[in-house]
């Protein structure tokens, strides 16, 4: 298990990898597509195409 003071260390470098991916437009038009889609298919009631959701991993539908 990871002590408290060696996760502090980790997360600082985390959020500047997301904040740099942030920062490209390309990695965040992916992200709000994928984002969209996972949204329509589940509000169509599509048929999942293999991919488990979050919301199916917990039960919910």
């Amino acid at each position: 298990m990871i002590s408290l003071q060696q996760e502090n260390q980790v997360w600082p470098s985390r959020i500047d990898r997301l904040r740099k991916k942030i920062d490209n437009k390309d990695y965040l038009s992916e992200g709000i597509q994928r984002i969209a889609q996972v949204l329509s298919d589940e509000l169509l009631d599509v048929p999942q195409r293999g991919v488990w959701y979050e919301r199916q991993r917990k039960g919910r539908k």
